[in-house]
């Protein structure tokens, strides 16, 4: 049998480019597809049910594409709705197909950064309402003493494209004194929102030397690496090509300039249209 499954990408809009690109990076060798939500985002701040919905139609649309495996990089996607299809979706839909998400490989990883012991996290209302990162730190790395912080504005700064405007870097650097304003001994952030590396620079002028800036999508790329190696029932199954198919919900020529702009090469999307 040839195989013929890709690697489906599933993101609110722009942020989940920094993902897809460290995966192809790592991974240089497969089929990809990406689908960015852009139309509806940001997902932060909407509902459980609401991003259940979203996720399951991501899902969806990419297993009609022909992905075997879907990687949610969107950690509101993650956190709201990752179990529950994983638990009672996918059983039904294609018990054979997996779905995979950004919060746990940051999890695991985490630890390793920090000497002090305190890690401030960056994300998404929903992330940080969910308490997903504190659950899962709380049994993977329970030593460490964990700040969150929620940044609301940062997505719809980052898809309108006005991160770098004065409005937005002041309301970027509120958010980041008000992290480090609960414990300044932290050493170690972690962007808990695959959008938030595009701001990484204005990031790290805020940050200077008080903390290391963790971006997930390396973390992403070496546990999905290692994960292929660990199941080679799904590896078999992946297509070899090198071929990434783009699409978003969002005008394509919208998408199509700030996209090529982070991904690093040119970008060309098709629009498409969900409920």
């Amino acid at each position: 049998m040839i195989a013929q499954g890709k690697i489906g990408v599933f993101d609110s809009g722009f942020g989940g480019l920094t993902v897809l690109r460290s995966i192809v990076e790592e991974l240089p060798d497969y089929s990809y597809v990406y689908f960015g939500d852009n139309a509806r985002a940001p997902y932060g701040n909407k509902s459980f049910d609401l991003i259940y919905d979203y996720a399951l139609e991501g899902m969806n649309f990419l297993f009609n594409q022909g992905c075997e495996l879907v990687i949610f990089a969107c950690n509101t996607a993650s956190a709201k709705a990752l179990r529950t299809i994983q638990q009672r979706d996918l059983p039904r839909i294609a018990p054979k197909k997996r779905v995979l998400g950004v919060i746990r490989p940051s999890t695991e990883e985490i630890a390793s950064y920090t000497q002090s012991g305190n890690v401030g996290i960056f994300g998404t209302e929903g992330t940080v309402n969910s308490a997903s990162y504190l659950l899962e730190l709380a049994k993977i790395s329970p030593l460490l003493s964990v700040y969150q912080h929620a940044c609301p504005l940062w997505v719809p700064l980052i898809e309108e494209r006005q991160y770098e405007s004065a409005a937005g870097r002041m309301i970027i650097a509120t958010d980041v004194e008000q992290l480090f304003n609960k414990n300044a001994k932290i050493d170690t952030v972690l962007l808990a929102c695959t959008h938030y590396p595009i701001i990484k620079s204005i990031l790290e002028e805020l940050i200077g030397d008080r903390a290391k800036i963790i971006e997930q999508g390396p973390l992403v790329a070496v546990k999905l690496k290692e994960y292929l190696m660990r199941h080679s029932e799904m590896e078999s199954r992946l297509v070899r090509g090198t071929k990434i198919d783009f699409f978003t919900s969002e005008r394509s020529d919208y998408f199509n300039q700030h996209a090529t702009d982070i991904y690093g090469a040119p970008i060309t999307a098709e629009h498409i249209q969900l409920s």
